[in-house]
């Protein structure tokens, strides 16, 4: 069963990790000192704040699977919407061992899809890299030459223009 996720970047994580605390009337199942994390059923969400990237709000979505057949058709449906796909693979991120791949919706929108294969006592492969506008954990090369190199906007150049405008 598929789960939905939610990355939030704030600015005060002790303030965000009572006001989400409350409004899911649950403790966060991980908290570091840059990161928080609640794993709900109801409704069923990966939920996460952080304190990374350089834009407050919503930093990217995705959709968390249990296995690697979910996490095959969830890649066949990336790779049907006719953008450029960034196969990460193998990642340690969020303080989790997983397998990725990402894409950005026409909006910009950075979505990721993914198989927590672990936990990590660290929040990226290599302490401190990140991509810059983002709080995802690494730059990836892109399936499409033509796609910018970061892991979170990867739409087609004259898209990402236009985004950007």
């Amino acid at each position: 069963m598929k789960r939905l996720h939610v990355n939030v970047a704030v600015a005060d994580l002790t303030a965000s990790i009572r006001f989400y605390a409350s409004l899911f009337s649950a403790e966060p199942t991980v908290v570091k000192t840059d990161y928080a994390k609640w794993m709900l059923d109801d409704p069923r969400v990966n939920f996460a704040i952080t304190t990374r990237g350089e834009r407050k709000g919503i930093d990217h979505l995705g959709i968390q699977v249990e296995n690697e057949d979910e996490l095959g058709d969830v890649y066949s449906r990336l790779q049907a919407a006719g953008w450029p796909v960034i196969e990460q693979g193998e990642t340690t991120c969020c303080y989790a061992k997983s397998e990725k791949n990402w894409i950005s919706d026409p909006e910009g929108i950075a979505w990721e899809t993914f198989l927590t294969k672990g936990e990590s006592p660290v929040f990226g492969a290599e302490s401190g890299v990140q991509d810059q506008l983002s709080a995802c954990c690494a730059k990836a090369e892109p399936v499409d030459a033509t796609a910018s190199k970061s892991c979170c906007n990867n739409a087609p150049e004259d898209e990402a223009q236009r985004v950007a405008d």
